[in-house]
């Protein structure tokens, strides 16, 4: 490896048409740290961390000592030479070369023997994005290769798309104040199969009157053979703030730091029952770049637009509401850098990815619990 910083840059080929002129506009957001794993590969799509709708009219500058640019990305595969933290400047210019917004952020890779041979007890919490199984499989997958921890994955759906070993609580449609309120006595106590979850949180019990009852201990004790587990994986938000309002940003705001707040609630209750567990927050991930995804899904309620600048400003929100945070157990994974918004979706859905997708979101996940195994030995 080459100890020298290397500037690598890429001008993308678009004509410059509208400048949303101004380092604010922009609202270049980059997470504190992001993680990597030898043999893995990683990367940093432009089009995720600038608010705006056309990221091909500008220059992107990314200085690192690993890694090479693309046309739309920054992207790694590191090898095991590669383990260690590596500073990261990203920058972003006019077409004349005019500094508009500059950030900077670590990526961390861990080894590929992090936590070989321990335990470790995993649940994965979540929406549709969980539901559908995929990113929860390449976490399995992943994790079935040389010089991993002997895992074991909590959870009591297991929808048929789930690989061998391979379960979850997650749920289409589903926000995080569902898991804390969401309750119907006719299900409650129901565990077998996802028509028992559509009206009843996983972690809500009925008691003796029929009034159901938040209680994680009970949680453990039933479902996950009286353990908690050591590793918490939570991917929501898009059901929670999808209905905000883009064109009123103090609504806007006020309804995504809402949202936060049953966040908040939910990760507090998990510390409290499991207080040595890590909590793993993956930031939301960014949508389709094609407006057909939101067309097909839609029908010109909702735009591609609107929900970049939702999710945008919901990353921003989360990555200060829940930054460092580890002596809470909180730990936030950056998978909204890591997914293609182009070729990691369907032509016909907004915020569903394709398998290629999915799988990027499972790396993000992997990359970072094999720096939280290196950490806590």
């Amino acid at each position: 490896m080459n100890p020298a910083l290397i500037l690598i840059s890429a001008l993308l080929l678009a004509p410059l048409t509208a400048l949303i002129a101004g380092e604010s506009s922009l609202a270049l957001t980059l997470p504190p740290r992001w993680y990597a794993t030898p043999g893995v590969p990683m990367s940093l799509y432009f089009d995720n961390v600038v608010l705006t709708e056309t990221p091909e009219s500008y220059r992107y500058e990314v200085r690192c000592d690993i890694g090479k640019i693309e046309a739309r990305r920054w992207t790694v595969t590191p090898t095991d030479g590669d383990v260690g933290d590596h500073a990261m400047t990203v920058t972003v210019k006019d077409d004349t070369g005019n500094v508009l917004q500059q950030a900077k952020t670590v990526l961390a890779v861990a080894a590929r023997s992090a936590g070989a041979n321990r335990r470790l007890r995993m649940l994965i919490v979540g929406d549709s994005l969980t539901h559908a199984t995929l990113y929860p499989n390449e976490i399995a997958r992943l994790l079935g290769e040389l010089g991993n921890p002997q895992w074991t994955m909590l959870g009591t759906h297991k929808p048929v798309a789930a690989k061998s070993g391979v379960a979850h609580e997650g749920y289409g449609g589903w926000t995080w104040a569902n898991f804390l309120k969401k309750f119907d006595p006719k299900t409650a106590g129901v565990t077998a199969g996802p028509l028992a979850r559509k009206s009843t949180s996983p972690f809500i019990f009925a008691d003796e009157s029929g009034k159901g009852g938040f209680d994680l201990s009970r949680y453990f004790r039933e479902s996950c053979d009286n353990q908690p587990p050591d590793v918490v994986i939570f991917l929501l938000g898009i059901n929670d703030c999808f209905g905000a309002k883009p064109d009123d940003p103090t609504a806007m705001l006020k309804h995504i730091d809402g949202a936060l707040d049953h966040a908040d609630k939910l990760l507090a209750a998990f510390h409290e029952a499991a207080p040595h567990a890590a909590l793993a927050v993956g930031l939301t991930a960014a949508p389709n770049a094609r407006e057909s995804g939101f067309e097909a899904n839609y029908h010109g309620n909702y735009h591609r637009w609107g929900w970049k600048r939702i999710q945008h400003r919901l990353v921003q929100r989360m990555i200060s509401r829940f930054g460092g945070r580890e002596r809470d157990g909180i730990h936030l994974v950056p998978v909204e850098l890591n997914i293609d918004p182009f070729d990691g979706y369907p032509v016909n859905n907004g915020v569903h990815p394709n398998p290629s997708g999915y799988a990027q979101i499972g790396a993000s996940f992997y990359s970072w619990l094999k720096s939280w195994l290196q950490q806590n030995r």
